[in-house]
């Protein structure tokens, strides 16, 4: 079996736009956003990424309520620090989160992504 080579992908540039009502939630969502399909990332990479490197949680929070954002957030690609599916009980279905990465060509064992380290987006490189 042939073995797909993972594209480097660029991300966008996150920018505040101004406005008082941005908050941190919306920037979180505009990172995740650009996750590319078949890649995921962490909570504390989106929140490096952001400036602010202890804020892992509040990412963790942001990705909980992503399901009732529009434009859509594909919170599923955003997993724990070792590559876990921490934040799957929010996602209505117990095996959702597992289904829709799946979906994307990631194998789960375990509640966790195999290979985690090759499929990693690190969101604050892809900027450079």
């Amino acid at each position: 079996m042939k073995k797909k080579a993972i594209k480097k992908e660029k991300l966008k540039t996150v920018r505040p736009s101004g406005k008082k009502e941005e908050s941190f939630f919306e920037l979180v969502y505009e990172v995740a956003r650009q996750i590319p399909k078949g890649r995921v990332t962490s909570y504390g990479a989106i929140a490096a990424c952001l400036g602010t490197r202890l804020s892992a949680r509040m990412v963790g929070w942001a990705m909980n309520g992503a399901g009732k954002v529009k434009p859509k957030v594909p919170a599923h690609r955003v997993v724990n620090r070792n590559g876990m599916l921490s934040g799957k009980h929010h996602f209505g279905e117990p095996d959702l989160m597992q289904r829709l990465l799946e979906k994307e060509g990631i194998k789960i064992e375990d509640d966790t992504v195999v290979e985690f380290k090759k499929l990693f987006w690190d969101p604050g490189a892809a900027l450079f």
